[in-house]
């Protein structure tokens, strides 16, 4: 037992790390997100197999909330439990939350230094080579076939002629349709989902705080029911919640700063939903604490969809037994890949490449990352390297 605990805080404690020097990197929105995680926790790291992390980002889909914290807090509770989920969470999420904080705090300064924009732009073009090195090795484990790989590239083309907000839950909705009635080669084994105790307990406790929250009104108890609505109702990642969310306090925060924190969190590493953030600090009465009120809506709108994660993988574990649905799940795998392709394309590429300069420069970080496999932070560094560059140049 002595033995045990120093081994499971180290694991606890690489989690938190791992997690929080991420958030303070991983530029590029939820798709990027995936693909970091990829590359460190499954590729580097080797915390699950690349099917297992598959199913985590196809439920990520299906079940509402923010998609890549999701993932994150199922590879945190994978590696050391329900503490290592939200010492994942919390890692990944305090840096953006703390910039979204400052900026409701301290207005839009920040964003006028040219070498803030160029070191910036410099992680938009590692995103670029991250997602791009997920979508060619999951392509490889998924779309093998002429079938997965017609579902993946079907998924991507819908999906980049269509980006309305529920566009992704179609896709993996005709998937799953596709791969529960038409016979496809299907993995003859279950995937191993680690079990989660008490999951019951979390889904009644995501449903129950949904529905109380309709009787909270005004001030702090109306902010958390507001945002927690928010993110119990969001299908689609952060790019649907972010106007959503601006609904709610339209009336209290101007326009000019509903357009800066919108931007912002585009702009600002982590999770899109720390939008929360920055509306929970902007709507703070004078003479509270912008931080206590930014942390409930914080937790408001990220609660409910890490309930739904955890609550949800025991039922995903007993239903992938089942061929059919093995089946199912290998189409959903292969959508998931297109997925990723489109969001690649857009809005990862389009707002990343804007030059044949940036061409280059990721065509040279891909070909690294593929035959060198070096670190993420190795990474990190010569694209923010590039960026310091440019800026003077």
């Amino acid at each position: 037992m002595s033995d045990k605990i120093p081994s499971y805080f180290n694991r606890l404690c690489e989690v938190f790390v791992s997690f929080l020097l991420l958030g303070f990197t991983s530029f590029g929105g939820p798709a990027a997100h995936l693909g970091y995680f990829n590359q460190e926790f499954i590729k580097l790291k080797k915390w699950a197999t690349e099917s297992q992390y598959a199913q985590w980002v196809a439920l990520s889909q299906i079940v509402p909330g923010p998609g890549s914290s999701q993932v994150g807090f199922a590879l945190g509770y994978h590696r050391a439990g329900f503490i290592g989920g939200l010492a994942a969470f919390f890692g990944f999420t305090l840096p953006s939350f703390v910039v979204m904080v400052l900026l409701a705090k301290f207005g839009e300064a920040w964003q006028e230094s040219v070498f803030f924009d160029a070191v910036v732009h410099a992680l938009k073009l590692l995103a670029v080579v991250v997602v791009a090195d997920a979508c060619v090795s999951m392509w490889r484990s998924f779309c093998q076939g002429k079938a997965m790989a017609g579902i993946a590239l079907c998924s991507a083309l819908f999906l980049v002629y269509y980006p309305f907000g529920f566009a992704s839950l179609i896709v993996l909705f005709l998937a799953a349709c596709v791969g529960a009635f038409v016979p496809l080669s299907a993995s003859n084994t279950a995937v191993a989902l680690p079990k989660v105790r008490f999951a019951w307990l979390f889904l009644i406790l995501a449903v129950g705080l949904f529905v109380v929250s309709f009787f909270f009104a005004d001030g702090l108890s109306g902010l958390f029911a507001d945002f927690y609505q928010a993110g119990a109702l969001v299908f689609g990642g952060g790019h649907v919640v972010l106007p959503m969310l601006s609904a709610f306090v339209s009336d209290t925060v101007t326009e000019s700063n509903l357009l800066l924190g919108y931007a912002a969190a585009q702009a600002v590493p982590g999770p899109m939903f720390t939008m929360a953030s920055f509306l929970g600090a902007s709507v703070a009465p004078q003479g509270e604490s912008l931080w206590f009120w930014a942390g409930i809506a914080t937790l408001a709108v990220f609660s409910s969809g890490l309930l739904f994660m955890l609550s949800a993988q025991n039922v995903w574990q007993k239903l992938s037994a089942n061929i059919t649905f093995r089946s199912t799940l290998s189409s959903l795998n292969a959508a998931v890949v297109g997925i990723l392709i489109a969001a690649l394309y857009h809005p990862i590429g389009t707002s990343s490449l804007l030059s044949w300069v940036d061409v280059v420069l990721v065509g040279i970080g891909f070909v690294w990352l593929k035959y060198k496999r070096p670190s993420i932070f190795r990474l990190i560094i010569m694209f923010v390297l590039i960026g310091l560059s440019r800026s003077y140049f």
